[in-house]
């Protein structure tokens, strides 16, 4: 899906440079930390534009971001969600809107703290940065259900 077309672009923002302030601390401070997960992996080559999808201050930001890929099964454009909660990216071709991309979040995460919460495996489901513990998977169970119920009724309008 590298065409560009195919996404809801009308349902994003395009961001400032890099260099320059959207104005908004906690925004920054997200776009920061979304930039650099991003490239740590090495299939990213550089970031060439950044969008912002939607933002709840403190809980959740998600974000657009046309990448150069290093290698050509890589999408150019990858979704990246930062904030209270194990960061991750979801390929644009997977989610086309900011409410699909936190949708299938949800989806993986409730696929991990279920197979947390029985002891199973979590090593070929989306990486969160904390043990696979039932305890774990129990705190993370209540920020998936607020972001469940709250946010994501936002972001289908």
């Amino acid at each position: 899906m590298d065409n560009p077309a195919k996404l809801d672009l009308a349902s994003v923002i395009r961001l400032p440079p890099v260099d320059v302030s959207t104005g908004d601390a906690d925004l920054d401070s997200a776009r920061t930390e979304a930039r650099q997960y991003l490239q740590f992996y090495n299939w990213v080559v550089s970031i060439k534009g950044e969008y912002f999808g939607y933002g709840a201050d403190g809980i959740i930001y998600i974000f657009l971001f046309e990448i150069e890929p290093g290698r050509p099964e890589v999408n150019q454009w990858t979704w990246v969600i930062v904030g209270d909660l194990p960061p991750t990216y979801i390929p644009a071709d997977d989610a086309r809107t900011p409410f699909e991309a936190l949708d299938g979040y949800i989806g993986a995460l409730e696929d991990w703290v279920e197979a947390a919460r029985e002891g199973k495996s979590v090593a070929k489901l989306i990486p969160v940065n904390v043990d696979a513990t039932p305890a774990n998977a129990e705190m993370l169970a209540s920020r998936l259900k607020f972001l469940d119920e709250r946010i994501l009724p936002e972001l289908k309008t």
